[in-house]
């Protein structure tokens, strides 16, 4: 970082006025330090690579390399840049499960959540300053850690191990945490396949449960089974799934 604490900052946005935009509200931020705009993804990974930004404000849809690719391109570097995408379309959150964003921004970029991204990036900087490089990084999960969900602030992300139970609702997903929910884009047999199966069991053609917030099960009228659920609510098990509850009793 340059001055001390000052956050080495370069934008890469193809509209001019997004772009400008994101300049005035830099000026207002504390210890920050513009080093440059770029307005296409070629620009932005070269002159990442020449002027060594600590973040990167990234939009996602860029003529050339868009921003997924740019992305990519700067976690090869050594010392790769933190990254906060903006973007005026949700449906890329899913896309860029697999790049180490620090935050998801939507247009028209609100202050207070642009300073709250930088903060959250110096707290990530800080963080990998002060990891030991010969600490061997830790194996990439085989399933899905972690989802983003469009929100009212912008974009969400959602640990799956917080998410107590998944829901079908037509083309979409509905992720329940606690007493909130968010809505995805994805289908139920792709998140059966990512979801870790030691800590999540599918109860319905529409409804995958995390094990351990199943409190107990229940027979209806007609002998069909129903979970209990932590919450106080209930699932009912599809005849498919029968074999789901013997496996979790143990019979």
């Amino acid at each position: 970082m340059t001055d001390g604490n000052d956050l080495k900052i370069l934008i890469a946005d193809d509209e001019p006025l997004a772009a400008e935009r994101l300049q005035m509200l830099l000026a207002r931020v504390a210890d920050v330090h513009l080093v440059g705009t770029a307005h296409d993804g070629e620009s932005a990974v070269r002159m990442a690579e020449a002027l060594l930004p600590d973040l990167v404000l990234l939009d996602i849809a860029m003529p050339g390399l868009d921003g997924i690719e740019v992305a990519r391109a700067l976690s090869g570097q050594g010392e790769s840049p933190a990254v906060v995408f903006i973007t005026a379309f949700d449906q890329f959150a899913v896309a860029a499960f697999d790049v180490a964003a620090i935050d998801y921004l939507m247009k028209p970029v609100d202050a207070e959540r642009l300073t709250r991204s930088i903060e959250r990036a110096r707290a990530y900087l800080r963080t990998r300053a002060e990891t030991p490089a010969e600490k061997a990084p830790a194996p990439a999960s085989p399933w899905l850690e972690e989802f983003w969900a469009s929100d009212l602030s912008g974009l969400v992300r959602i640990a799956s191990r917080d998410i107590d139970r998944v829901t079908a609702e037509r083309d979409y997903m509905r992720l329940h945490v606690a007493k909130r929910s968010w809505l995805i884009h994805h289908s139920m047999s792709a998140l059966e396949e990512g979801l870790n199966p030691e800590l999540f069991v599918r109860l319905h053609r529409s409804a995958i449960v995390r094990r351990d917030f199943i409190s107990g099960f229940t027979r209806n009228a007609s002998g069909r089974w129903i979970a209990r659920l932590a919450d106080g609510n209930e699932q009912p098990v599809g005849r498919l799934y029968a074999d789901q509850v013997r496996a979790i009793a143990g019979r």
